[in-house]
């Protein structure tokens, strides 16, 4: 962190933090970790990420209210019960291993799911209609756990199980919510461990708080909006975006 929280960091940690907001009101939490990239071109990458926790945290507590009891409960449980281990791993390799690699995976999985939902539209395959089973959430949940301890980035693998459960738009939004909501707390205690928050990054949270509320209520407001057509078409844009972004960023 800088030692002065001076026009530049504002200039760049304001946008990043009312898109992030955005993202987890409306969104799907999707595309949600973008905020620590941009974050981190001028900041060290573990106080970008120490600084968006508590801020992803309060997120998640503004969105809850507006989508309580809207979601589907045993995909979130699937996905939950998934990220305790993926959580605990990320804890143990976080200072071992070097996050681009987590980076190029999990933005090959979003590119893949893109591209088979495309060719299903496309009518290039034709699925069986099956669901992705609760099995496979778990899967799921565990790279989101271990890819959101490691870089705010397990908004992809939860997209990819729920989008294949064929929820509408606002059951969809409400699981992710209470999902990541349960994700981030309990990366809590290991990021304070690990000493990835700092005096610093808590003082820049404190100047930060309205924005990532305003940005939560205006994903609300964005979500009652769009159709569910526009809304899913917006959402598998923003995995894509995600996706090729994550390996833009491990690559250069």
């Amino acid at each position: 962190m800088p030692e002065v929280l001076d026009l530049t960091f504002f200039l760049f940690a304001i946008p990043a933090v009312i898109f992030a907001g955005v993202s987890k009101g409306g969104f799907g939490s999707g595309a949600a970790f973008a905020a620590t990239p941009l974050l981190a071109l001028i900041l060290e990458p573990g106080a970008a990420v120490g600084l968006m926790l508590p801020l992803l945290m309060l997120m998640d507590v503004t969105a809850l209210k507006p989508y309580w009891k809207k979601w589907d409960g045993p995909s979130a449980w699937a996905l939950v019960l998934g990220s305790i281990p993926g959580v605990i791993l990320g804890a143990l390799v976080y200072r071992a291993v070097n996050p681009d690699v987590f980076r190029v995976l999990i933005g090959l999985v979003a590119l893949g799911f893109v591209a088979f939902q495309g060719a299903i539209k496309l009518q290039l395959y034709r699925p069986s209609g099956r669901r992705m089973s609760r099995t496979g959430g778990r899967i799921a949940g565990a790279v989101a756990g271990l890819t959101s301890f490691i870089s705010h980035a397990g908004g992809p693998p939860a997209a990819v199980f729920l989008l294949s459960r064929g929820l509408d738009k606002t059951t969809y939004q409400a699981t992710t919510v209470v999902t990541f909501w349960a994700i981030n707390l309990f990366k809590f205690m290991p990021y304070a461990f690990l000493g990835i928050f700092t005096w610093q990054t808590a003082k820049a949270d404190l100047f930060l708080i309205p924005f990532a509320v305003f940005g939560v209520w205006l994903g609300v407001w964005a979500h009652r909006m769009f159709s569910d057509r526009t809304y899913f078409a917006l959402t598998y844009v923003l995995l894509t975006v995600t996706g090729i972004k994550l390996i833009f960023d491990a690559l250069t």
